[in-house]
């Protein structure tokens, strides 16, 4: 929340730049900027009269208004040739002449309400507490929160169905094609400023932002003045909460443009730039390993866009977050350059052979397959005995290869090379005695013994003389 900090100075400066420099394209208007004149713009072709949400939220109100939609598409022809002369805007009126295909010119003006004072009050105090708000609109930008703060203050900027109330020469007493064509062009115009809405509902730029920089420089003082711990007293001894009431943010649905269909995903990941240049890179960096991780990082990017749009994606766990040794295997995992495989062993503390371990635990199952190879711990009992249990059941009565518990979840095949192992995901995973050193054979699965015969099946004598023994 604005709290009249160091933001004061800041505002301030940027209003005052506001206000010194070039305000608009209009060709006139009143002294003190009540009044506004724009030139009448060029024919649209084929353009859409409103881009901006706001744009489009003023079109609204006209269309949903309007009971005639005949009248309604003349209108919109009239504004599109350019058949809409200069446009006068001041508090509470916009007047055009319209020329007919004829060349007849028919005056035509459309009315909305001002705010009263009070609303003025309330919405310059929002202003004061949100000073994004103003920096926006100083951007020539009027963003959906600016509305539904203002909405929550009790103060509704966009015009809605009935507000746009029309006058013609033609003495039609709904929207006619002139007073139609005024407001399409009033929309293009809206699109440009949107303190023009702001001119409309009783203030003009000028003199909102006096009365801003006012409020602004009082709140400050009295921030000064008042030392506290940056709550606002709701006066009857509690503290207000700042934010915006459930009815008008449901009420601001209809203002607000809906949310773009997402691109389509690229058939492949983007290919890095090539780093290799005939400027040597700082000592410790090398070409080619930067490319490395911003080629993965790009696939990695492509896969998470892929599954955010899947089905159903939102009630899927996330993943967990990996340490760096952990990283470390999974980028060693997706290279065959040796050179980089070595950086990265040394980077995670692991020797050479300890990471091509690493490596092959997890092409069979991730950051589980890395805590099974790397981690030791104690299965609860219950597990421990439906194991039993399964293996009993696969194999006939003195068939099952005889098992040594060794502690941490893992249990060794006697008189062969094999070793069944129970991680924390509940999944069991074959392992092999490779030159010394304990091996993963295979994926995990539910299943014991369907993973104690994986271990084995690469030894088949060893499997023949257990059978026999």
């Amino acid at each position: 929340m604005y709290d009249g900090g160091s933001e004061d100075g800041a505002m301030d400066d940027a209003m005052d730049s506001a206000v010194e420099g070039p305000m608009d394209s209009s060709v006139g208007g009143s002294p003190d900027g009540d009044e506004r004149t724009f030139a009448a713009l060029a024919p649209a072709g084929g353009r859409a009269f409103a881009r901006t949400w706001w744009g489009q939220a003023w079109l609204k109100a006209l269309e949903d208004t309007a009971l005639d939609g005949e009248q309604l598409k003349r209108g919109r022809r009239h504004a599109r040739e350019g058949a809409v002369g200069a446009v006068s805007v001041r508090p509470g009126r916009i007047t055009a002449v319209v020329q007919d295909r004829d060349g007849t010119a028919q005056r035509s003006d459309v009315l909305l309400q001002q705010l009263s004072e009070e609303e003025w009050d309330r919405f310059l105090d929002m202003a004061v507490d949100r000073a994004g708000h103003i920096a926006a609109l100083l951007d020539r930008e009027m963003p959906p929160h600016l509305v539904e703060d203002a909405a929550g203050a009790g103060v509704e900027l966009l015009p809605g169905i009935g507000d746009l109330e029309p006058e013609c020469d033609c003495d039609a007493w709904d929207h006619c094609p002139h007073s139609a064509a005024l407001c399409y062009q009033m929309a293009r115009l809206l699109d440009q400023d949107p303190f023009v809405l702001l001119l409309m509902r009783g203030r003009s730029e000028r003199r909102l932002l006096d009365e801003l920089q006012v409020r602004s420089v009082a709140r400050a003082a009295r921030t000064k003045e008042e030392p506290g711990d940056g709550t606002r007293d709701d006066g009857a001894g509690g503290d207000e909460e700042v934010g915006v009431p459930a009815v008008a943010a449901f009420a601001a649905r209809d203002l607000l443009p809906p949310l773009p269909a997402p691109p389509p995903l690229p058939p492949e990941p983007g290919q890095p730039p090539a780093l290799d240049t005939e400027v040597a890179p700082p000592a410790g960096v090398e070409a080619d390993a930067l490319e490395f991780l911003a080629a993965d990082a790009a696939a990695r990017a492509l896969r998470l866009l892929s599954e955010a749009l899947q089905p159903g994606h939102e009630q899927q766990p996330g993943e967990p977050e990996l340490t760096p040794a952990q990283d470390a295997v999974r980028l060693a995992a997706t290279t065959s350059d040796r050179r980089l495989v070595a950086r990265l062993a040394a980077g995670s503390g692991r020797r050479p052979v300890e990471l091509d371990l690493a490596i092959r635990a997890w092409r069979y199952g991730g950051a589980a397959a890395l805590a099974v190879l790397e981690d030791a711990w104690t299965p609860e009992p219950e597990a421990l005995a439906r194991a039993t249990a399964v293996l009993d059941a696969a194999w006939e009565d003195g068939d099952r290869p005889r098992l040594r518990a060794g502690g941490g979840g893992r249990w060794t095949v006697a008189e062969a090379s094999a070793q069944l192992r129970y991680g924390r995901d509940g999944r069991w995973w074959p392992y092999r005695k490779e030159r010394g050193r304990w091996a993963p054979a295979g994926p995990g699965g539910p299943d014991p013994a369907a993973a104690l015969a994986d271990a084995l099946a690469e030894d088949a004598h060893t499997v023949d003389a257990l059978m026999e023994a």
